[in-house]
């Protein structure tokens, strides 16, 4: 089994007091979809922005696709990122003043690929976007927004899609929308998905779910349900209750 990403021993700290991550090693295997869970201030959003380069770790290693990102500078890690990262995020990041169509051939444009409008239109196509290539993201609905995400972060043909929260701002019919889409980007595009979220149906639509407490993992579950992830993270939260409040302050 090929692994899309794959993290050595990552440690990041702020102000050498904070630390976020605590010796993380973790691996993503190519075709899956796994959810990264944890309470509040556990690390999951420090874990996914390293692992995506958004970020630099103060120590340890991430291989995506089999190259080491964090061995790169800081500009060819932007070039690698946009070749081979794709991203949603729970604010859309969309340019309001960008029809559809230019939202989603953006991240081309910024990479310096020639943009294909025919397989661009294509892929909103599949989404159910074909009708609205023209509008401007204030028209859309969230959910709509978020799809327009997805095929935003798709058109590169990334190896992995990291998702940090992509239904948080969306009702209860959109978020099933956009992760039923996710889960069908996985299995039926063989592309790899890695999603921070709180939410445990959301996690339940996933192959399965990696745990951080502390900044350090604390298991993993496979096959989940919405209800075996809100148990498991009950006990992490009672278990951190437990220990003395503060070691990694208010870093998510």
């Amino acid at each position: 089994m090929t692994h899309a990403v794959r993290l050595e021993s990552l440690y990041k700290t702020y102000d050498d007091t904070v630390t976020a991550l605590d010796g993380v090693t973790a691996t993503f295997a190519t075709g899956t979809f796994t959810a990264v869970m944890g309470p509040s201030g556990s690390g999951k959003s420090t874990l996914l922005q390293c692992a995506a380069g958004l970020d630099r770790p103060t120590a340890g290693r991430v291989f995506i696709d089999g190259a080491e990102l964090t061995a790169t500078k800081d500009t060819a890690m932007t070039k690698f990122r946009r070749r081979r990262v794709g991203f949603v995020f729970q604010d859309y990041n969309l340019l309001p003043a960008l029809t559809v169509e230019q939202n989603v051939v953006l991240p081309l444009r910024l990479a310096g690929r020639r943009a294909d409008r025919e397989r661009c239109r294509a892929v909103l196509e599949q989404l159910g976007l074909g009708e609205r290539l023209h509008d401007r993201p204030e028209q859309l609905s969230g959910g709509q927004r978020q799809r327009v995400a997805v095929a935003r972060a798709l058109v590169t043909e990334p190896a992995v899609i990291f998702a940090d929260e992509p239904t948080g701002a969306l009702d209860m019919r959109s978020a099933r929308e956009v992760l039923t889409l996710l889960r069908a980007v996985v299995h039926e595009r063989g592309r790899t998905v890695v999603m921070v979220t709180h939410d445990p149906v959301a996690a339940a639509y996933a192959d399965s779910v990696v745990f951080l407490a502390d900044g350090r993992l604390a298991g993993a579950l496979s096959a989940p349900t919405a209800d075996a992830v809100a148990e498991r993270l009950a006990h992490l939260g009672d278990l951190v209750a437990e220990h003395t409040p503060g070691r990694i302050g208010a870093v998510a």
